[in-house]
């Protein structure tokens, strides 16, 4: 299931001992005011914690080594309410572990022109504090965000919110662990990739397990725990039976709930929150799981087929990132099928043979059972809808040799023109910015894959911000990319990242 630790995040105001006890006491209550108010907001989505006023490189190394070893520390914003000599930061940002947002906000929003004098100007010189510590990051080539505006600005509080779940996907990178059951699609490169770099990087453990492992699991569900799941089911649910007698369907839908449940609980028993299988590999697996693996992803396991371990990894984050999200509207694995090349509909069409997430449905669902022509088993029941509408952004993370690259597509999701009635999965559409043909250009000049993890409820410069987080290189494609300029910056990136 999809469950993440109640993060906070510490709010350090940055000062010195120069102006006093009575200036000292200011910037604190100030700090709580300025707290009272983000923890106040809807956009702010995770509470922040007032820190004492950091004075020293003593205060400070503590502080941060404090927020290193608190489970629950998601990250440091700082605010320099006084200039605040930035030697005093260095050993503290040799020690610092977490996400550091630099919120170069100011306590008043306007100068008081009638009264303002050196007093004020001392208390009160965050436009002089926060160059200082923005030198002092930049000669460290400390990876951070940096947010500017007034403390109750709407858009300065919005893109404080992003900021906070970029840092709980830094924060949970550590904690997504990946259980493939059987390797990777003989002969295709751009799902694997080294996982023991992917361990150092993001922190991600990568495990193998013979399929054979997981079939124990599925066969001790018990019949009652099939029929009370194959129930939910139902009623959950419309049925398309095709045909089929009504006791053959449920017959192959049983195979998926019982998959549903054995699946879950080898995955929880062995604490995994992410998987792949491969159709070529299914042991002693009656059916290719699918409707079984759809139910999982929409409870938070992420999934990659063919035995793509980065996808689900992504995924998994982009759940996290965005959880507890009253207004998310999905987050799911999909892959690049055809191309719509009509001028003026063009577009590309998403989906995959069977697992694609529900959580990203709009309008009913349906349960088929059809045949497949991958997997030589029985025929496998699986869930078909089609997606919701709206931007969306698609990422592929791929493996070049000699680094990783996050590629970052915005995409446009539509309605396709017609139905496609013969069709037994679910699908997406959509048209990539700033149109197919310069997107599609692009991502494949990128090396982007054809599985991508895809979510309505992040935005590119979020993904850009955790790939820079995590050390790595990004590429964002968007309304304002050029072939021209595209290829540049991948010239760049081979330079830079090496």
């Amino acid at each position: 299931m999809l469950e993440i630790k109640k993060y906070h995040f510490y709010f350090c105001p940055c000062t010195q001992d120069l102006y006093g006890d009575e200036v000292l006491d200011h910037v604190h209550q100030h700090a709580l005011e300025v707290a009272a108010y983000l923890n106040a907001s809807d956009k702010i989505p995770f509470e922040v914690v007032v820190k004492p006023n950091l004075l020293t490189s003593e205060v400070i190394q503590a502080t941060y080594n404090e927020a290193n070893n608190d489970p629950e520390c998601a990250g440091i914003i700082t605010w320099a309410h006084t200039f605040s000599p930035s030697k005093s930061y260095i050993h503290g940002l040799q020690d610092l572990r977490k996400p550091l947002c630099q919120f170069a906000t100011q306590y008043n929003e306007e100068i008081p022109y009638d009264t303002i004098d050196m007093d004020f100007m001392n208390e009160n010189q965050a436009a002089h504090g926060e160059r200082e510590l923005g030198h002092i990051f930049a000669r460290m080539r400390w990876n951070h965000k940096v947010i500017f505006g007034y403390w109750k600005d709407d858009k300065v509080l919005l893109e404080l919110g992003a900021w906070q779940r970029v840092a709980i996907g830094v924060n949970e990178s550590r904690n997504v662990r990946i259980a493939r059951f059987a390797d990777t699609m003989r002969n295709v490169a751009v799902t694997d990739g080294d996982k023991i770099e992917a361990e150092q990087k993001f922190g991600w453990t990568v495990d193998a397990w013979p399929v054979n492992e997981l079939v124990p699991y599925i066969d001790a569900v018990t019949d009652t725990e099939v029929k009370a799941l194959t129930d939910e089911y139902y009623e959950s649910y419309k049925l398309i039976l095709d045909g089929r007698a009504p006791e053959e369907f449920r017959r192959h839908v049983e195979v998926q709930a019982a998959q549903e449940i054995g699946i879950e609980r080898f995955l929880d028993e062995h604490g995994y929150n992410a998987f792949s299988d491969h159709f070529g590999d299914l042991g002693g697996l009656k059916e290719l799981p699918s409707l079984s693996i759809q139910r999982l992803m929409q409870k938070g396991y992420a999934f990659g087929p063919e035995g793509d371990w980065k996808t689900p990894a992504m995924v998994r984050l982009m759940k996290v990132m965005t959880a507890h999200n009253p207004l998310a509207k999905g987050s799911s694995f999909m892959e690049d099928y055809t191309y719509n090349l009509v001028p003026g509909k063009e577009g590309i069409l998403e989906s995959h043979m069977t697992e694609v997430d529900p959580s990203m449905a709009e309008g009913d669902i349906s349960i088929r059972v059809t045949p497949l022509s991958m997997g030589d088993r029985e025929d496998p029941a699986r869930l078909i809808f089609t997606a919701k509408t709206g931007p969306a952004i698609a990422t592929s993370l791929v493996d070049l040799g000699n680094r990783f690259r996050l590629i970052i597509q915005e995409v446009d999701c539509k309605k396709v023109e017609k139905p496609m009635p013969q069709l037994p999965t679910g699908t997406m559409f959509w048209t990539p910015r700033p149109n197919l043909k310069v997107g599609t250009e692009a991502w494949i000049y990128a090396g982007g894959a054809h599985h991508t993890a895809v979510t309505f409820d992040l935005s590119a410069d979020q993904m850009v911000d955790w790939a820079d987080a995590m050390g790595i290189e990004s590429v964002v494609i968007d309304s304002d990319t050029t072939i021209r300029g595209f290829k540049r910056d991948l010239l760049m990136g081979e330079a830079c990242y090496r």
